[in-house]
């Protein structure tokens, strides 16, 4: 199996830079505690984005926030959603959702037993 590379460079509100790096066996959850240690830092995004005002950009904030790595479902997503915002939405919106941000191919989209498992597909930065 090939060693996995990680690296994240990202400048605190205060200018203060961090430069994390992670080598060999990076898993879901070990990079799910990079991005909580972030948080204990107090690094800021730098897109400052207004509150989500629609239902499929509410959706897609909650895969962004909680699911930035790896795959997910739609009953995690539901549920994130529902604990994040407050309110009740059916599982066949989301399901929707779901299935067109795969048809835009902002998500990749695979069979896993009975249900759909998605996961963020990101840009691939081009060699200069």
């Amino acid at each position: 199996m090939a060693r996995k590379r990680i690296r994240i460079d990202v400048e605190d509100a205060d200018g203060a830079r961090y430069d994390i790096k992670v080598e060999g066996n990076v898993t879901r959850e070990k990079v799910l505690k990079i991005f909580e240690m972030m948080n204990i830092v107090d690094v800021e995004d730098e897109r400052q984005e207004a509150a989500p005002k629609s239902v499929g950009s509410k959706i897609w904030h909650v895969i962004d926030r909680q699911f930035p790595v790896g795959r997910f479902t739609s009953s995690q997503i539901l549920e994130k959603y529902e604990d994040e915002y407050n309110e009740p939405i059916k599982h066949s919106v989301i399901s929707t959702y779901l299935s067109r941000f795969a048809a835009r191919s902002r998500l990749e989209r695979a069979r896993a037993g009975r249900e759909w498992s998605y996961q963020i597909l990101r840009p691939v930065p081009q060699a200069r």
